[in-house]
C-alpha cells in the first residue's frame, strides 16, 4: 500500500527524537483517513433503506465515492488528507458502468502528485541512520559501563567530582538501554499498527524512554552546577551537596513522570503515550527538559566568564593556575557537547529540516555517551595514572618487579 515502508521507517526514527510534542504526520495521514471513512460509512448507513439503480456508495479506502447511475462519470477532487506530503489540486473519476465502478482514473498517485513508494535513496538514508544510531548506542553503553566499572574499582578515583560523573554515565547507559527496548517493543514487526498500538508493555517502554531522557538531562544540568559551585565557592559541604544533587538529577524526573502518567491515564489514554498532538500535558516532560537545557546553557556561559577571568595570570595565585586550566579544559570540551545543539534545535518547529534533525539528535547523539566517557574518564590523567599504578602492582605481585613508580600514587585533584 502507499506509505507503508515509509510509515515503518519514518515512525521508528521520529518517535525516538528525544524532545517532540506533535503528531507525526504519517500518523496524522492515517486518522484523517479513518475519519472519512467513518463519515463515509455513516453517510452509507443512513441511505441504506434505499433501493440503487446503478452504482451503489462505496468508500475505497481513500475517497467516499456518491451514488452514481450508469453511464454517470463522477469526478471528486484529491483527498485533503493528501496536503500532508503534497500541495496537489487534482481530480480522480471513475465511470458508472452496468458491471460498476471502473477503477480510477487517472491513479492517484499520479492525479495527486503522491509518490506510490519511497524513493530508493530516502530509504536507503532511514536505514543508515537506524544503523548508525544502533552502532552509537551500543558502543556508548559498553564503553560507558567500563568506565563506570574503572571509577567504582579504584578506591583512589572516588571523590566528589566522579561521583557525580559516574550517575551521569550511568544516565547515558540507561539511555541507550531505553531506546533498544523502545525499539524492540514498538518495531518488533511489521505487521504492528505503530500510530493505533496500546498495550502496557508498549506504555511501560515509552514511559522508561521519558524517565531515562529526562535523567540524563538533569545529570548534564547537575554537571553544570558543580562546575559552578566549584569555581564559586570552596565546596566545603560536599555530602549536603551530593545528596541535594542526587536528589535532582534522579528524583525530579521521577517528579515529572508521575504527574505525567497520571495526566495520560485520566485525560489522554490513547495509543502506547508517544504520539501528542498538541497536548497540553506533553509540557510536563517537555517543560522541564527545555528548562534545563536553557539553564545549563546559562550556567556554560557564566563558567566561561569565571574561567576567562580566574585564567588571567594577573588575577590568580601561580598554585591555582594549573587546577584551573585542567577544569578550564574539561569544561569546554565537555559542555558544548551537551549544551550547544540542544539549545539551536530546542527553539525550533518541530518538523524543521526532519532528516537534519535526524541525524544530529540520534546519529551524533547516539555517540556522546561515549565522547563524554572517553573525555571525563579514559583521558583523565588521574585516571590513567591509577590505572598505570594497578597494573604495576599486578606486575609486582606477579613478577616480583618492582617499579620506582609503583612506590606510590599521589592524586593530583583539587577536590
Amino acid at each position: 500500500g502507499m506509505g507503508d515502508q515509509r510509515l515503518q521507517l519514518l515512525l521508528s526514527l521520529w518517535l525516538l527524537l528525544q524532545v517532540s510534542s506533535s503528531l507525526h504526520p504519517e500518523c496524522e495521514y492515517i486518522y484523517q483517513l479513518e475519519r472519512e471513512e467513518q463519515r463515509c460509512l455513516q453517510d452509507i448507513a443512513r441511505q441504506d433503506n434505499r433501493s440503487y439503480e446503478g452504482c451503489p456508495p462505496f468508500w475505497d479506502a481513500i475517497v467516499c465515492w456518491p451514488h452514481a447511475v450508469i453511464g454517470d462519470t463522477v469526478q471528486r477532487g484529491c483527498p485533503a488528507v493528501f496536503s500532508l506530503f503534497t500541495n496537489s489540486t487534482g481530480s480522480v473519476s471513475r465511470n458508472c458502468t452496468s458491471r460498476g465502478w471502473s477503477s480510477p482514473f487517472p491513479p492517484y498517485h499520479i492525479a495527486c502528485s503522491v509518490d506510490d513508494d519511497i524513493p530508493e535513496t530516502e530509504e536507503s538514508y532511514f536505514a543508515t541512520v537506524k544503523l548508525i544510531y544502533t552502532v552509537g548506542y551500543s558502543v556508548s553503553l559498553t564503553v560507558l559501563a567500563v568506565a563506570v566499572l574503572i571509577l567504582l574499582l579504584f578506591r583512589k578515583l572516588r571523590c566528589a567530582r566522579n561521583f557525580i560523573h559516574i550517575q551521569l554515565f550511568i544516565t547515558f547507559i540507561l539511555k541507550s538501554v531505553a531506546v533498544f527496548i523502545k525499539d524492540a517493543t514498538l518495531f518488533s514487526s511489521d505487521d504492528i499498527n505503530h500510530c493505533t498500538l496500546s498495550t502496557f508493555s508498549c506504555k511501560a517502554s515509552v514511559v522508561f524512554c521519558h524517565y531515562c531522557v529526562m535523567a540524563n538531562f538533569f545529570w548534564l544540568l547537575v554537571e553544570a552546577l558543580y562546575l559552578n559551585s566549584l569555581l564559586l565557592s570552596s565546596f566545603s559541604h560536599c555530602r549536603r551537596y551530593l545528596c541535594c544533587f542526587s536528589l535532582l538529577g534522579w528524583g525530579v524526573p521521577v517528579l515529572f513522570i508521575l504527574l505525567w502518567i497520571g495526566s495520560r491515564l485520566y485525560f489522554e489514554d490513547t495509543e502506547c503515550w508517544d504520539i501528542n498532538e498538541n497536548s497540553p500535558y506533553w509540557w510536563i516532560i517537555k517543560g522541564p527538559i527545555v528548562v534545563s537545557i536553557a539553564v545549563n546553557f546559562m550556567l556554560f556561559m557564566n563558567i566561561i566568564r569565571i574561567l576567562i577571568q580566574k585564567l588571567n595570570p594577573r588575577l590568580i595565585q601561580f598554585n591555582n593556575s594549573s587546577q584551573y586550566r585542567r577544569l578550564t579544559k574539561s569544561t569546554l570540551l565537555l559542555i558544548p557537547l551537551f549544551g550547544t545543539h540542544y539549545m539551536f534545535f530546542n527553539f525550533l518547529p518541530d518538523y524543521f529540516s526532519v532528516n537534519l534533525r535526524l541525524y544530529i539528535e540520534l546519529c551524533i547523539g547516539s555517540f556522546q555517551g561515549l565522547l563524554v566517557a572517553i573525555l571525563y574518564c579514559f583521558l583523565n590523567q588521574e585516571v590513567q595514572k591509577e590505572v598505570h599504578m594497578q597494573w604495576l602492582r599486578w606486575q609486582e605481585s606477579s613478577y616480583g618487579v618492582v617499579s620506582p613508580a609503583a612506590k606510590g600514587s599521589q592524586m593530583d585533584t583539587p577536590f
